[in-house]
């Protein structure tokens, strides 16, 4: 057997995939409001009792928030190890890398108020 395809291999990479979420979680507090709005969007979804399209919707827009999150805090991480004063150049980077992440979030604001918007109106009828 292929040695790069061996259980315990997947295992590490996994744990440190989860390390990574925890390094995030635990440095970033807008990764704090991301759970928050995670949680609630979830929440909201099942009890509008979605269809299956409508749950891939919510999802993706989570994830593309939490993918935008992690590749932020990736690069504000590498930037600061690299060079920890303060650069224009990696100051504008971080900034774009910021700006990747509000475009995130705007975009799953809006998914989840056009799914979610209308089953929420018609149930406060």
């Amino acid at each position: 057997m292929n040695r790069r395809f061996e259980f315990s291999g997947r295992l590490r990479s996994v744990r440190c995939a989860l390390r990574g979420l925890g390094v995030m979680l635990a440095s970033q507090p807008n990764a704090w409001l991301h759970a928050v709005c995670t949680t609630a969007a979830l929440a909201t979804s099942w009890a509008c009792e979605l269809t299956a399209l409508e749950w891939c919707a919510i999802v993706t827009a989570i994830v593309a928030v939490w993918v935008a999150e992690g590749l932020n805090t990736a690069l504000e991480l590498l930037a600061d190890a690299i060079r920890p004063e303060f650069h224009p150049l990696i100051g504008r980077a971080k900034d774009v890398a910021a700006g990747a992440v509000l475009v995130a979030a705007l975009g799953a604001v809006v998914s989840g108020a056009w799914v979610l918007g209308p089953r929420l109106l018609s149930a406060s009828d």
